[in-house]
């Protein structure tokens, strides 16, 4: 593989890092015992679907700022739409999360794949770099089967 399409290990590590809110939220909804266990010490935003649901809508702001700076890239009229479409992950999970429902956990999930659409967009024009697209399906197959698991009550 070359230089240019390995997942840099710092970007590796800090994106295996952003999932452990979303396996904490899946092992705490899977588990009583563990969620019974951490409620003693943890407030009960940081439990179960909630966690899994505020987590998500803060890394779908996180990466509308990601997709803005490889908008940075970009030139005239190519610039405007990829400025435009870095904000719609931000602005989808503030308006389509709202509570700790099931539909907001679907929006929420939907928002990812959504996302995981504008990534490939972007690599594809270039404004991304080649392991991007590698990297975040990675990512998202994972944070999609935790945000499934509360759904399947």
């Amino acid at each position: 593989m070359t230089d240019d399409a390995r997942i840099p290990r710092p970007a590796l590590v800090l994106g295996l890092a952003g999932l452990v809110p979303f396996l904490w939220s899946a092992a705490t909804h899977l588990s009583p015992t563990l969620s019974a266990w951490a409620a003693q010490g943890l407030s009960p935003m940081f439990l179960g679907a909630y966690v899994g649901l505020t987590w998500g809508t803060v890394i779908l702001a996180f990466m509308s700022g990601a997709l803005w700076g490889f908008a940075t890239k970009a030139e005239g009229r190519e610039a405007t739409i990829a400025y435009t479409l870095s904000a719609i992950p931000a602005l989808w999970g503030f308006v389509m999360v709202s509570d700790a429902s099931d539909t907001s956990a679907i929006f929420l999930a939907a928002g990812f794949v959504g996302l995981l659409l504008l990534d490939a967009m972007f690599v594809a024009w270039g404004l991304a770099p080649r392991w991007w697209l590698r990297f975040r399906i990675m990512l998202t197959v994972v944070v999609l089967a935790c945000l499934a698991i509360p759904l399947q009550a």
